[in-house]
């Protein structure tokens, strides 16, 4: 093979690389980027939700009530568990992959059980698995509406608000099953949170 022969191959994939990567890397992305800002720009644009024009967080990408030491705040709805990094890290979405009779499982699910029982001053076995688990992401927003209804003894009364608005308020936030019969009935914990904090006594 001669160094022309060569120097045309060359040419030839130098050349291909440059259409593809234009066509690929640039149009492709321009053009998905703009269907989804004209089809749904507030899940394109990563489900943010702001309070008063300030980012609090994403409808997507669930968050934790708590203090410093990682203790549960009193007068807000409590997430599930997470298993992503520290807590919804997002850029660690994961769960911790244990099977259900590992040691370490089985003594978090009593740790986690017998905090809230105490907290929520609830019967052990009144309190749903989405309390004591993570989600397979470890990022999940949303928790059952049971769990959240379970909660609402203790935040009406650290809120000194009336039970029935607290119990109003979840219920008016429960959202449908995807399609009205994929998956569960659920809770979004920010946006309840947020709907709570507007809630006057």
């Amino acid at each position: 093979m001669n160094t022309r022969t060569i120097a045309r191959q060359y040419w030839v994939a130098i050349r291909a690389m440059i259409v593809f990567t234009v066509v690929l890397g640039i149009a492709y992305t321009a053009v998905v980027t703009g269907i989804g800002q004209l089809v749904d720009p507030s899940a394109a644009n990563g489900s943010v939700v702001k309070v008063d024009g300030k980012t609090v967080g994403s409808a997507l990408i669930g968050q934790s009530f708590t203090d410093k030491k990682g203790n549960a705040l009193p007068e807000w709805f409590q997430s599930r568990p997470s298993a992503a990094g520290d807590g919804y890290d997002a850029t660690a979405s994961s769960a911790s992959n244990y099977g259900p009779e590992n040691k370490d499982l089985i003594a978090a699910v009593q740790a986690r059980k017998a905090a809230i029982a105490k907290d929520d001053d609830v019967s052990p076995s009144s309190i749903p698995a989405d309390a004591l688990t993570a989600s397979a992401s470890g990022l999940d927003p949303h928790i059952s509406p049971a769990y959240a209804l379970l909660q609402v003894d203790r935040i009406a009364a650290v809120r000194k608000l009336p039970v029935a608005s607290v119990k109003a308020l979840v219920e008016s936030t429960i959202q449908g099953r995807d399609a009205g019969y994929l998956g569960e009935k659920t809770v979004n914990v920010l946006e309840l949170n947020i709907a709570l904090a507007e809630l006057k006594g």
